[in-house]
């Protein structure tokens, strides 16, 4: 029988897909966040609009990241060897030719 990976959380264990649920969650807070700085646009003393776009742009990285590791978490790759399972599968799903 295979056991469920289960991640300690205060006040209980999240366990299964609800686990992906929080890495869906942190990656649509930070998007919404960048976007509504972006939005805003421009405020403030001239020489902190270099850190501010810099906030900005780590902010839309951040947000692709977790939304990329959600994605591949909930799919169930969790290793490169499991990607490239994926990979060989949609290829062969396609019709086009295995790679050397």
């Amino acid at each position: 029988m295979e056991e469920k990976q289960e991640i300690p959380v205060s006040g209980g264990v999240v366990s299964g897909v609800a686990e992906y649920w929080w890495w869906a969650t942190s990656s649509t807070c930070q998007l919404t966040w960048a976007v509504s700085i972006y939005r805003k646009g421009y405020a403030g003393d001239s020489h902190l609009m270099p850190f501010k776009a810099f906030a900005v742009a780590s902010l839309f990285i951040g947000a692709t990241a977790t939304a990329a590791v959600a994605s591949l978490r909930a799919s169930g790759i969790e290793s490169v060897e499991d990607m490239k399972l994926a990979g060989t599968n949609i290829r062969n799903r396609l019709g086009i030719r295995p790679r050397p």
